[in-house]
C-alpha cells in the first residue's frame, strides 16, 4: 500500500466521519426539559375540614 492510497483512504474515512458525527445536536433549554401538570383534580371534600365536626358527631 503506497502513501497515495493510504491518504485517499483516510480522507474518505474522515469525510464519512464528518458526515455522520460532524455537528453536535442543538442544546436543549431547561424550560423544555421540565413539564408541570396537576397530579389530579382537586377534591373539595378532602380539603373542607371543620375542626368542630368531631364534637357534633361524638358528643351529641
Amino acid at each position: 500500500m503506497d502513501d497515495a492510497t493510504s491518504q485517499q483512504g483516510s480522507e474518505t474515512e474522515a469525510a464519512a466521519r464528518r458526515a455522520r458525527f460532524g455537528a453536535l445536536p442543538e442544546p436543549v433549554r431547561v424550560e423544555d426539559m421540565v413539564e408541570e401538570r396537576a397530579v389530579g383534580v382537586p377534591d373539595p371534600a378532602r380539603t373542607a375540614y371543620n375542626q368542630d365536626e368531631w364534637m357534633v358527631r361524638y358528643c351529641l
